[in-house]
């Protein structure tokens, strides 16, 4: 006897569930014995764990005091950048007009404060000169290391011709030569990144093995709309990729017509952040679809923490940090376990009321919670690990919110499986109905779920992001849930003697839920009940859509019609 093709797709479910939670515990596995960067526990945020807290002073190019203006620019980009890294729920703030506490969940390493307080001024400027610098001394004409000279002041600043474009040798002046010969780039007092944006500049590298002589900027990082970081097809290394907006790609596609005909040099141009030197590639083909690339010594973490800088823009301050210290939990262990407390009662009460109201189909409610928690735990753990998501009290509400809903999605299956029964169908033709029916309202009603979740993630604060991810979440793994595991189970189920028989404990009685069906093409006409069949079978009548009762009503004025037909032939009968 062959498979029902029900039964067969309820087994591939399953499986494919079965699949999918080994592909998760795989995947989490990896990172923590592979990668050793993920754990078997969900990441705390900062109110449960405790974290960093770095205070920030901002400085000023005159040393006047920051505008109010100014701290709430720095304040916005700082929590864009560090929100670039996942739900961790960071909290940064001013203080006393002049500072910015950042607080951090865990311990903050040195790619998230490098992230936080770093200018992320980007310039672009043709290179003019470049040459090396061998540890850190000055080799002078007669080829040995002696102490940096100092340019005379007397030499002549201003160039003879008036430069036509950011690459004209006229910007090297004898006075800008000696400033090159003499610059130390060991020497903190040289800060190119306060240059005049109009005038040539000398730049290193961030070893300072490399020493520059840079035309004008030429384009900044206003001109930049986004920024995302990437491997190199080619070399498999790590670089940043920019996109420029449409008043940058017409600057850089000049730009790359100009350089790319030059020689080295004078054919590369520098990427210059916060008055260090990236990278300084040659224009090897004409640009212009503004999306230049930036290569270097980039690691992941440190071309990503580069991208979030670029993309979010840079600080209108500079900041120096005043203290770094170790803060404590805001709530506490305290606070999550009564949190874990409220949620366990709340599944302790779903499955009291799902044994009580559907009997034995409570325990499928059950066994669903159960797998949902799996998913969403592992989930959870991955997510910590992937994109920096950290568990808050207000996660923890999300989570538990979630419970209901997914009672509630409950209660709309097996309600429609029992309207079916009502109805006269076999259990297992009232499964499959049920779920055909059920099905629709379940998804529009999850969709609300999943969109009110984008809303509230989108426009309300960091201390809510958390209750919004997770909600979307574990309403996402609610649906998977349904539709891999659910309902397979009641397929499987209905084929059962216990299930299928209609037994009393089942929930699934069709007696007890007043049904008008006995048998195979067997049918009985609705008597007159009292009780709980009463009740069951008022139930049913009232869930009746306007089309079932329009054709109830038919049937029974059809019926009516019959009878008085009947009674007027038997009379006629008599008369004759």
């Amino acid at each position: 006897m062959a498979t029902p093709t029900p039964v067969r797709h309820a087994w591939k479910a399953l499986i494919g569930l079965l699949a999918i939670t080994a592909v998760l515990f795989g995947v989490n596995a990896l990172g923590v014995y592979v990668f050793e960067r993920s754990s078997w526990s969900p990441e705390l945020a900062l109110d449960l764990q405790g974290g960093t807290q770095i205070i920030l002073e901002a400085q000023t190019a005159d040393g006047s005091a920051p505008s109010a203006e100014q701290m709430d620019q720095a304040v916005t980009i700082m929590r864009q950048r560090i929100d670039a890294t996942g739900v961790g729920e960071a909290d940064v703030t001013t203080e006393g007009g002049k500072n910015i506490v950042v607080q951090i969940p865990g311990e903050a390493d040195e790619e998230t404060r490098q992230r936080i307080q770093a200018s992320a001024q980007l310039q672009l400027r043709a290179v003019l000169f470049v040459s090396g610098e061998v540890s850190g001394a000055f080799i002078g004409e007669d080829g040995t290391a002696t102490p940096y000279p100092t340019a005379d002041p007397g030499l002549e600043s201003t160039p003879t011709a008036s430069p036509t474009s950011g690459s004209d040798l006229s910007w090297i002046t004898p006075k800008l030569q000696a400033e090159f010969q003499a610059y130390n780039c060991a020497d903190p007092a040289n800060d190119p990144a306060n240059a005049p944006a109009d005038q040539p500049v000398i730049a290193c590298d961030a070893t300072g093995t490399a020493k520059y002589i840079l035309g004008p900027v030429e384009l900044d990082g206003d001109s930049i709309s986004d920024a995302s970081a990437g491997m190199v097809q080619t070399s498999g290394a790590w670089a940043v990729n920019i996109v420029f907006n449409n008043k940058g790609t017409d600057a850089f596609t000049q730009v790359s017509q100009r350089l790319y005909p030059l020689t080295t040099p004078l054919n590369q141009f520098a990427f210059v952040l916060d008055g260090d030197v990236l990278s300084a590639p040659s224009m090897n083909a004409i640009i212009t679809d503004g999306k230049p690339q930036i290569t270097g010594s980039f690691t992941q973490e440190s071309a990503q923490v580069l991208a979030d800088q670029l993309k979010y823009g840079a600080l209108p301050l500079s900041f120096t940090v005043q203290s770094s210290d170790t803060i404590s939990a805001t709530l506490g262990s305290q606070q999550l376990m009564i949190g874990l407390v409220a949620g366990l009662i709340g599944l302790v009460l779903v499955a009291v009321y799902s044994l009580i109201v559907y009997r034995a189909l409570g325990g499928v409610i059950i066994a669903s919670l159960v797998v949902m928690g799996v998913l969403t735990y592992i989930a959870l753990c991955i997510l910590a690990w992937r994109m920096g998501f950290r568990l808050s009290l207000a996660g923890v509400a999300g989570v538990i919110v979630s419970i209901g809903f997914t009672a509630d999605s409950f209660i709309v299956y097996f309600e429609r499986i029992r309207d079916e029964l009502r109805d006269g169908k076999s259990i297992t033709s009232a499964v499959e109905d049920g779920w055909s029916r059920a099905k629709r309202t379940i998804y529009i009603s999850k969709s609300i779920n999943i969109l009110a979740a984008v809303v509230l993630y989108i426009l309300a604060d960091a201390t809510v992001k958390g209750f919004a991810f997770t909600l979307g979440l574990t309403t996402v793994i609610d649906i998977v849930i349904f539709i891999l595991f659910t309902h397979p189970v009641m397929q499987l189920l209905a084929r059962t003697k216990f299930f299928g028989s209609g037994h009393p404990l089942s929930g699934m009685d069709p007696k007890a839920l007043g049904a008008v069906y006995r048998g195979r093409a067997q049918f009985r006409a609705p008597v007159a009940t009292t009780g709980r069949a009463a009740r069951s079978r008022a139930e049913a009548e009232r869930r009746q859509t306007i089309a079932e009762r329009k054709r109830a009503a038919l049937d029974a004025g059809t019926d009516s019609t019959s009878e008085r037909d009947s009674a007027s032939v038997d009379a006629k009968a008599g008369r004759d």
